[in-house]
């Protein structure tokens, strides 16, 4: 009987973040061409986001860079949140390129040009929009993979770079078709208003990891059913918290056990659950502390807010 071949594994991020800037300066040529032969303001505001692809692109490998660093004495749990540092400021980055569009799109509103050789600039276009494509589909696969944020941050915006060339190609053809000048520069517009949007998101998702944002419903869901296999009558498990930290997961908790238990005893169970919960939910760290059945404790005490 012939199994099935293993998975090729997926290129690691940093591969992928250098791949990302040679595609950011071949779209930057070829997109900076197209609106040089044309004079399109929507061919000019695509070629603007790609600078800003190749920008995100570079801080997105010093982060990762950062973040694979190991734990030292002055960063105990790692360098895993330089990722999000890389998110934030690539939507700052969309979020500048988008204003920028805005106001070339609004002087050009005012004052249509005619365009120049449509049929090359549209051509350009399109080739650069399928390289930018096939990447983002590459690295949305090995951000799930790798739980790379910045991956993920990179592949969205290369994402939102294809979706605003197709309405770049969609709204030139329309003025092509119709004489109407002013569709170019309110594509454009339309364009800027798309991936400000994608530009807040990003900052949002960023800062929510900044701030120690809890793990994934599925993952929770993950965790309690390992949870639900060790507890019984003698064990149960509480305060229950977790935290995201680039590509770590963490979850702390107490264990209740019987107090006539040997130590050896309690700490072998610990040692077993710790194991199960790490297997079951790749890149966790979990830590246990054990009390005994009839013990609580108490968070959140005055003493400890002041």
């Amino acid at each position: 009987m012939n199994s099935a071949a293993p998975r090729k594994p997926l290129p690691s991020p940093r591969a992928l973040l250098w791949a990302s800037v040679a595609v950011a300066i071949v779209t930057i040529t070829l997109k900076t061409l197209a609106w040089y032969i044309t004079g399109s303001v929507g061919l000019l505001s695509d070629a603007m986001e790609s600078f800003v692809n190749l920008a995100s692109a570079i801080f997105a490998l010093m982060m990762v860079t950062i973040a694979q660093r190991p734990a030292d004495e002055e960063h105990p749990y790692g360098h895993h949140k330089a990722e999000y540092f890389s998110s934030g400021f690539e939507g700052i980055l969309i979020i500048a390129a988008a204003m920028g569009i805005i106001w070339a799109g609004g002087h050009r509103l005012f004052d249509p040009q005619p365009l120049q050789a449509v049929g090359w600039g549209l051509l350009l276009s399109v080739v650069s929009s399928a390289l930018n494509g096939l990447l983002a589909w590459v690295m949305f696969r090995a951000a799930k993979e790798h739980r790379s944020i910045a991956l993920e941050a990179d592949a969205k915006h290369l994402v939102t770079d294809v979706w605003t060339s197709v309405g770049v190609v969609v709204g030139i053809g329309a003025v092509a078709v119709t004489g109407w000048l002013w569709l170019d520069a309110v594509v454009a517009i339309g364009v800027a208003l798309n991936i400000l949007k994608e530009g807040v998101h990003l900052m949002w998702r960023s800062s929510q990891g900044l701030m120690d944002e809890a793990l994934e419903p599925e993952v929770l869901a993950q965790i309690q059913q390992v949870l639900n296999d060790f507890a019984h009558h003698t064990i149960r498990f509480d305060h229950v918290t977790t935290r995201r930290s680039g590509q770590r997961r963490f979850v702390d908790m107490h264990m209740h056990m019987p107090a006539s238990w040997s130590l050896g005893r309690a700490a072998a169970v610990r040692t077993s659950v710790e194991q199960a919960l790490m297997s079951a939910v790749p890149g966790l760290r979990a830590s246990i502390q054990l009390l005994p059945s009839d013990v609580e404790a108490h968070f959140d005490d005055l003493k400890d807010l002041i």
